[in-house]
């Protein structure tokens, strides 16, 4: 068992993940903002109210910890420098908090198409341009990282219990998909399962879902042909 730290616990992302690492055993740390308003699911799990860019709170919430699952995201806004302050100098506020109490394994979800300039998301604040800056932060950053790019966001649960998967999750290495959507709760899953395997160290991992691709997990995918070599 391990103590895991989740920033952005509060959000659809965020508590999933905090619930799918309680079930898989951990001790869970769910970081909020001071204002956030608690879902549902985080019984069980540490609640620590932390603004990102107070360096010593921060610090003080990820000691002891031995990962970091980053699921903080800027939201559609008229605040344009939402994506800047957030998926940009909020990951490099969570990876120098990490450095200097010595946490080492962090995943950031980030999305899809990060990076790219042409594309309809970037009329909120250039959302894709500062998620892929917060990438290129992390992964100078010496720690042990993986990325997880989804792609859009979906709410569904049904068919999503363990042993029971209507669908299967798209696994690509980096600029392969540029659509499709996955649920959240299969993120969250493979967020974890990527906390668990060191052979996620260092990459940059895409992820869909379909109802035409059979069930198949992240270690399956990292030691066949299309893993190995993305």
């Amino acid at each position: 068992m391990t103590t895991i730290a989740v920033s952005g616990a509060s959000g659809k992302t965020g508590w999933r993940v905090v619930q799918e690492a309680l079930r898989r055993g951990h001790t869970v740390r769910a970081l909020v903002r001071p204002g956030s308003e608690l879902p549902a699911g985080l019984e069980g799990a540490e609640v620590i109210r932390l603004d990102l860019g107070e360096g010593e709170a921060l610090q003080e919430a990820l000691r002891g910890c031995d990962a970091l699952v980053i699921a903080t995201g800027a939201r559609p806004s008229v605040d344009l420098t939402g994506p800047l302050q957030v998926d940009a100098f909020g990951v490099r506020s969570q990876i120098r908090a990490c450095q200097a109490v010595g946490l080492r394994r962090v995943v950031l979800v980030s999305s899809l198409c990060a990076g790219r300039w042409l594309h309809p998301l970037n009329l909120f604040g250039l959302i894709l341009v500062w998620k892929r800056v917060g990438e290129r932060w992390l992964e100078e950053s010496g720690l042990d990282w993986t990325v997880i790019r989804p792609g859009g966001l979906s709410e569904r649960e049904e068919g999503l219990e363990p042993g029971q998967e209507r669908e299967g999750v798209v696994f690509t290495g980096p600029d392969q998909q540029d659509s499709s959507s996955i649920p959240r709760r299969l993120v969250a899953r493979v967020c974890l399962d990527a906390l668990e395997d060191p052979r996620a160290v260092g990459r940059i991992i895409e992820i869909t879902s379909s109802t035409d691709q059979p069930p198949r997990s992240l270690g399956d995918w990292l030691v066949g042909p299309s893993g190995s070599a993305a």
